[in-house]
């Protein structure tokens, strides 16, 4: 469900918009308003706007631009001249009255599907990041950095490409790769995960690392590695 606030000082355009919105099966109404200022409260428990530009005090394109982290928004006026405008504050949709119902829902499908867009975004870039608990604190990785991990009894060790000093973090190596994708990690010893993007050059034995680390193929993981390697080619 998408929450939506409505604002327009026009009593009879908002009226349209909280009946047309009341009809889309996906949308939810926060709030109606008759002013950008009285939209304020309501803006931390919204997902978009419909929100007229042409308003007295403080117009919709003056209020959007005032916001730092603004809800997905559609523009709803009655002058075209917005349009361009409106598109350079990345307005979802544009919405140009009087507009029907079958444009209005038009516009909810595209703001549907650039929330959803956004959120699978998000989501695939949360994906990339581990967090950590160390020294009371939390420290956060991102997978694309790790060149190996060492485990060390309890212990951790990330190595990250950057070649500055290793995280040592509480944590064990099962669960590490238990969270690692697969397709760009593989395991390699009782005590080592490697990133498979950083081997340099590699042996049934052993394997050199692009940061010139060499790290030896513990004998229960030969097989699996070999069979890595012969999937190279």
């Amino acid at each position: 469900m998408i929450r939506v606030i409505a604002i327009d000082d026009e009593p009879l355009a908002l009226r349209q918009l909280e009946m047309y919105i009341s009809r889309v099966p996906f949308l939810e109404l926060t709030a109606a308003c008759n002013s950008a200022a009285a939209a304020g409260p309501f803006l931390e428990s919204a997902d978009a706007m419909f929100l007229d530009i042409n308003m007295p005090d403080l117009t919709g394109m003056d209020f959007i631009k005032s916001l730092p982290d603004p809800p997905a928004v559609v523009f709803t006026t009655a002058y075209s001249e917005f349009a361009v405008e409106g598109f350079r504050v990345n307005a979802v949709d544009y919405l140009l009255k009087p507009f029907s119902f079958n444009e209005f829902l038009s516009s909810c499908e595209k703001l549907k599907e650039y929330l959803e867009m956004k959120e699978a975004l998000s989501a695939s870039r949360e994906d990339t990041i581990l967090h950590f608990k160390a020294d009371y604190r939390t420290v956060s990785i991102d997978i694309a950095r790790i060149v190996y991990v060492e485990g060390m009894g309890e212990y951790i060790k990330i190595h990250q490409d950057d070649a500055g000093n290793p995280v040592v973090v509480h944590y064990s190596l099962k669960h590490l790769l238990d969270q690692l994708p697969r397709d760009r990690f593989i395991r390699i010893h009782r005590s080592y995960i490697i990133s498979k993007g950083h081997i340099a050059d590699a042996s049934r034995t052993d394997v050199r690392l692009d940061n010139g680390k060499t790290l030896p193929v513990g004998e229960v993981y030969r097989p699996a590695f070999a069979g890595y390697l012969s999937s190279l080619t």
